[in-house]
Formats: C-alpha cells, sequence, structure tokens
C-alpha cells in the first residue's frame, strides 16, 4: 500500500486562494484517471468513473483515524492510552493509540511473512493475534521517538478500536464517519459489477490485491470517487467531525493522504483557505499521481488572484 512518502515540497506554500480559471491546462495522465478539485470541473480520463467503486489504499487510514478520535470525542478511550488496554500485547510495550495513528509506535512498515503476489491475502485476524502477542519484539526504536510508516501499525489500531468498542471495523466505520457525512458508497466489499479495477493486457479486468482481512484498517476500503472526495471535504475543508484526525499527513499548510494498491493509486489534500484536490488512478505508480495533484494544486495558486 501506498503511504508517506516525502514531504511534497510543491505545497510548501500559502498562495492558494478562491477557484482560479475554470479550466486548468498543460496537465497529463496516463491511464485511467479522474480529478476532483475546488478549482475545476471534474476530470475524467481514459475510462475511469467517477461513481464505480475504486481502491483508495491508505487512504482508508484518515477514516481510521477519525473512528479513534470520534471514540475518544465519546469517551470510550483516550488517545494516549496504551495498546494492551484493549487488545492483548505484551505488557508496557509503551506503544499507545496516537502512537499507531502518528506512525510513531515503532512498529516495521509491514507485517513479517508476507508473499509478493498478493501480500495481504494470508494476512488474516489470527495472523495479526499471533503477531499482537509479540508486538514488543516487532519494534524497530522506542515508541514516540521516530517516525516510520507502519501498515502493521494501522492492523493494529483497528484491532485495537474493535476491542475497545465490542464493534466491527466497518460497522464503526459507519457509525463515526459514514453516517455523520451522509456517505454510502465506502465499504470494503462492494458488489463485483460495480467495482472498476485496472485491464491487462487482454482487456480483461486484474484482480485487485485481497485486503479485507486484518490489513482492512490499514489500505482495505474501496469507494467511488466522489464519495471519497466528499469524505475528505467534509473532514478536512468543511471539519464536520471536528479537528483533523492524526492520521492526515502535513507539509507546511497542506493537509494530505495518498495512497496504492498493485493497480490504483490516490492523492488527495486541502489548504486552510479550503482549495482541495483528489485524484484517482487505475495504476500503482503513486509517485505519478502525486506529482499530478501537487502540480495541478501548484498550477491553481499561481492562476488565482491575489
Amino acid at each position: 500500500m501506498g503511504g508517506k512518502e516525502s514531504a511534497p515540497d510543491a505545497c510548501r506554500h500559502r498562495g492558494l486562494r478562491d477557484p482560479p480559471h475554470p479550466q486548468l491546462k498543460g496537465w497529463h495522465a496516463t491511464g485511467p484517471t479522474c480529478i476532483l478539485s475546488s478549482f475545476d470541473e471534474p476530470r475524467v480520463e481514459h475510462g475511469h468513473d467517477l461513481d464505480k467503486f475504486v481502491q483508495i489504499g491508505s487512504l482508508t487510514k484518515a477514516l481510521t483515524g477519525t473512528v479513534l478520535t470520534s471514540l475518544a470525542s465519546a469517551g470510550m478511550l483516550q488517545l494516549d492510552d496504551p495498546v494492551e488496554q484493549f487488545i492483548p500485547a505484551p505488557a508496557h510495550t509503551g506503544i499507545t493509540l496516537r502512537h499507531l495513528a502518528e506512525h510513531t509506535s515503532g512498529l516495521p512498515r509491514v507485517p513479517p511473512g508476507l508473499h509478493r503476489r498478493d501480500p495481504y491475502a494470508s494476512f488474516d485476524i489470527a495472523a495479526l493475534d499471533a503477531l499482537i502477542q509479540r508486538l514488543d519484539s516487532l519494534t524497530t526504536s522506542a515508541p514516540g521517538q521516530t517516525e516510520e510508516y507502519s501498515n502493521l501499525g494501522y492492523a493494529v489500531l483497528g484491532a485495537a478500536l474493535c476491542a475497545a468498542s465490542g464493534a466491527s471495523y466497518e460497522d464503526l466505520l459507519q457509525e463515526h464517519v459514514l453516517a455523520p457525512l451522509g456517505v454510502a458508497e465506502v465499504m470494503s466489499d462492494p458488489p463485483p459489477d460495480l467495482r472498476l479495477c485496472r485491464r491487462g493486457m487482454l482487456g480483461r479486468p486484474r484482480r485487485p490485491w485481497t485486503m479485507d482481512g486484518a490489513i482492512l484498517p490499514a489500505g482495505g476500503l474501496w469507494a467511488t470517487p466522489r464519495a471519497a472526495a466528499q469524505v475528505m471535504t467534509a473532514l478536512l475543508v468543511d471539519r464536520k467531525l471536528g479537528e483533523p484526525a492524526p492520521s492526515w499527513q502535513t507539509a507546511g499548510p497542506l493537509l494530505w493522504h495518498n495512497g496504492a494498491t498493485r493497480d490504483a493509486s490516490v492523492f488527495t489534500g486541502a489548504m486552510p483557505d479550503g482549495t482541495w484536490i483528489f485524484v484517482h488512478r487505475l495504476s500503482g505508480q503513486a509517485e505519478a499521481t502525486d506529482k499530478l495533484a501537487i502540480n495541478l494544486l501548484k498550477q491553481a495558486s499561481t492562476t488565482s488572484p491575489h
């Protein structure tokens, strides 16, 4: 799954204002691409679809983090609670829920022993439970000292949230994020005929990674681009559920997150003035997706009135 890369330097500016020129020029995308933003009409290229379900990869983490902050606001937990308070991790690991959300737990990027072809297919709840029981042996640094992006950390966080609430991840997502925002088109297992997948050389849809097991809270959600953009703007621009969760990454004034699976990549972000963008491509080339989104944000800033 894609995740935090180096901070997008192109967005370390504060020049974005209200909607600029109505049609941005000069952008180019290969493969199925869709772009939603506050400064242009929706763009759909090469067979993408705003209303089909696509994998959003690590953008899932932003929703998982929102569940965390919602449960904290409801008094069901605190961000600095130790993880072993909720799941059978060894005592005194020093890992808190906040550490997991902010990628400072010291846990590695991915669980050990993954396979290449469909890496998370065998990473089920039993596999996660086995790792949780030896969590202290998996850390590569002391909790709270360094930031290391961790899909494993978010799998552990999801397990802790489910244990704290007594609800499934899907039910938590529905109750604490989707229902309050009035969004339905985000889920872990959409109907096959409503999915949009990258096609192979013979024109057949490629099989996506299996992401509905223990890794779900870290990167397993599907969403229509329209719904994903609606969630993002509700969380970052309108602040309908309060301050953004600690899952969101920062680059100067920009709040952002990205994600990538085998055949899908996404970048979304918002500036303090409400300027935002959402880019999804049926391509695992996450860096190209990030670059496209950042360039469009940069172009929007240079064409807007000051």
